[in-house]
C-alpha cells in the first residue's frame, strides 16, 4: 500500500476544519513544516508526523486507516495487515480501525540504521514486544537499552522514548500498544 502522507494530512486537516496555520500552532511546529509535508517536499519522521497528529488530534494508526471499512474479524492473514509504517518502518497492524479499540497489536520491521528521530516520541498508552530477530536500540526516559532476538520490553509510553536498529540486520518485533495511541 502506498500512501500520499501530503494529501492525506491535508485532507485530514480540512476534515477537522483547521488551516495549516492553526494545526502548525497547536502541534507546535512551524507553518512551513506543514506546508512542505502536504505539497510532498519533505517527508516526516515518525517522531514529526506523530506531534503534529497530535494536533488534529489523530493516532499514527487512525491517520493511516481511517478510510478502510471497519469490522470485527477474529482472524487476519498476513495480506489484510494495515501497513502504517514509513522511512524505513513497517508497522503492520492486526485490523484497519481500532478507533473504539483497547489494544492496538503490530508486526514491526526496522531496516538497518532506521531510527524513530532525534525527537522523542511520548503518548497516552502503555507497550510492550518482543524482539523475534535482530537488534534494537531502545531509549526510554533516558536510559539506553540494547535488545537482541528474545528479549522484551514493557514500558509507559507517556515516557519519552526512541527505536533505533543499529543492527547489521533488518530488526522484527512484534508489540502492542494499549489504548492504541501510535
Amino acid at each position: 500500500m502506498n500512501i500520499n502522507i501530503g494529501e492525506r494530512l491535508r485532507n485530514m486537516r480540512e476534515l477537522n476544519g483547521m488551516s495549516q496555520r492553526a494545526l502548525a500552532k497547536k502541534a507546535n511546529v512551524t507553518n512551513g513544516i506543514i506546508s512542505m509535508i502536504e505539497q510532498n517536499r519533505t517527508s516526516p519522521s515518525i517522531a514529526t508526523l506523530k506531534k503534529i497528529l497530535d494536533g488534529i488530534p489523530i493516532s499514527i494508526a487512525d491517520f493511516f486507516t481511517f478510510d478502510l471499512e471497519s469490522e470485527m474479524k477474529v482472524v487476519y492473514s498476513a495480506s489484510e495487515l494495515v501497513e502504517i509504517g514509513d522511512k524505513g518502518f513497517s508497522f503492520r497492524q492486526v485490523g484497519s480501525h481500532i478507533k473504539d479499540l483497547t489494544m492496538q497489536i503490530l508486526h514491526e520491521r526496522i531496516e538497518r540504521g532506521a531510527d524513530t528521530g532525534e525527537e522523542m516520541l511520548s503518548h497516552e498508552s502503555e507497550e510492550g514486544g518482543i524482539v523475534i530477530r535482530g537488534k534494537i536500540e531502545l531509549t526510554v526516559d533516558g536510559q539506553v537499552y540494547f535488545l537482541g532476538a528474545g528479549d522484551a520490553y514493557y514500558f509507559n509510553s507517556r515516557l519519552p522514548h526512541r527505536f533505533r536498529n543499529m543492527g547489521d540486520e533488518v530488526c522484527e518485533i512484534v508489540s502492542a500498544c494499549t489504548p492504541p495511541s501510535f
